[in-house]
């Protein structure tokens, strides 16, 4: 079992990356800070007879450290109701390695995965929070990635993770059982 989380922050040292470094205290994993990296919009070409064109970015270099993972960690802010636009943008980008012959086990290598979405926003997070989790759920459905939880905080300021002692304990519950699955 092996762990990689995926940040989708702006902000280096946010409330979402230090929620989620509680979770993966004391444990091995790979950390890639999407923010870092040039992942180009998708440009739809599903249906189109020429198809997808190869894009010169790093998008690809990230789904090759992704696929051998068996778990995922989505780790990002909640940006207007949603999932940060980083995130978004490397999430639409599966549309075309569905389609790339680099690719042709896409789905079914993701279908052998269990992810987790960890996220904090500033206005009601743990109701207003609910739609980009069922967002990430459908995505998951999708491609047949098990979606085997969540932690929404609250947190708007730099800092203000600390105080939400009910996201501090699940990030400390999920550690555990983390713990547990790499060490089977």
């Amino acid at each position: 079992m092996s762990i990689v989380v995926l940040y989708g922050g702006s902000r280096p040292n946010g409330n979402t990356e230090s929620l989620t470094k509680k979770v993966i205290e004391g444990l091995t994993v790979e950390e890639i800070y999407l923010n870092d990296y040039v992942i180009q919009p998708i440009v739809d070409k599903r249906h189109a007879e020429e198809g997808f064109q190869e894009i010169d970015d790093d998008y690809n270099s990230i789904i090759e450290r992704i696929l051998p993972h068996n778990i995922l960690i989505f780790a990002t802010p909640i940006y207007w109701y949603s999932m940060s636009g980083t995130m978004k943008n490397f999430i639409d980008r599966w549309s075309q390695t569905l389609k790339d012959s680099h690719y042709p086990d896409f789905k079914k290598q993701m279908s052998q995965k269990s992810a987790y979405v960890i996220s904090v926003g500033g206005d009601e997070p743990h109701l207003k929070g609910l739609p980009m989790i069922q967002q990430f759920q459908f995505i998951f459905d999708f491609v047949g990635v098990h979606f085997a939880g969540y932690i929404l905080g609250e947190g708007n300021k730099p800092g203000e993770i600390i105080e939400d002692k009910e996201a501090l304990f699940a990030a400390e519950q999920l550690n555990h059982k983390l713990q547990i699955l790499l060490s089977e």
